[in-house]
């Protein structure tokens, strides 16, 4: 099933007035034409039923981190310099163009042991600047596992297009995997960054899907999600 974001009220109301008052000065035609704007709007915030141990998926358990967004895997590999957090990780960096769903998922699941939204610019998501430079939220989840502490950090950043971030959880909450924690508005990116120990299991330009598509593992454990 597929519902519409709560956030898509304000902005769809405002594209819809330029469609109602064509209709109210009986120009039917103007009146369709601009409505295409606002139905589109209200398309960009839908907000699709994920399921993150599908059978197309495989299982999702304590080893397994899930892409955060939908989107195209712009990079894969070693902490970027001026991207990662300091010390050493593996990093995913996802881009989201404006026709894909914007909804974001917890891509581990486990306590929230920080949630820091920084203000900045609002350049274009692909560069590489724009992970530190614009606007963003970081995230970071930490759980137990075999008395080991695993972590995992991702950051919503928003792009060229997208001019706000949501994020709907906050420090000390309790996050499942694949778990809705917020959105980013018309163009994005989420990166993703987990130790170096962890494989990486996507590519540079495969496409992921938020909540589904494994995009990384600890080695083997047998602990339960």
């Amino acid at each position: 099933m597929v519902t519409i974001d709560r956030e898509a009220a304000p902005a769809t109301a405002v594209a819809a007035v330029p469609a109602l008052a064509a209709a109210l000065a009986g120009r039917r035609g103007t009146a369709l034409a601009l409505g295409v704007l606002p139905a589109a709007i209200a398309l960009f915030f839908r907000d699709p039923d994920r399921r993150p141990d599908g059978p197309d998926h495989g299982s999702i358990d304590a080893d397994t981190v899930v892409s955060p967004a939908d989107g195209k895997v712009m990079y894969a590999g070693p902490g970027q310099d001026g991207v990662a957090p300091e010390g050493e990780w593996q990093q995913v960096s996802i881009f989201l163009s404006a026709f894909d769903v914007h909804i974001n998922r917890a891509p581990y699941g486990g306590r929230l042991t920080d949630v820091t939204y920084r203000p900045g610019k609002w350049l274009a998501a692909y560069t590489h600047e724009s992970a530190h430079l614009n606007e963003r939220t970081d995230l970071v989840v930490e759980r137990e596992v075999e008395g080991q502490k695993r972590v995992v950090h991702f950051r919503q950043i928003v792009g060229l297009m997208a001019r706000r971030v949501v994020t709907r959880v906050a420090k000390g909450d309790e996050v499942t995997t694949g778990q809705r924690v917020g959105l980013m508005k018309f163009g994005s990116r989420m990166d993703v960054f987990v130790p170096p120990e962890v494989g990486l299991l996507v590519h540079v330009g495969q496409r992921v899907i938020a909540g589904e598509t494994v995009i990384a593992r600890w080695p083997s454990s047998d602990a339960p999600r």
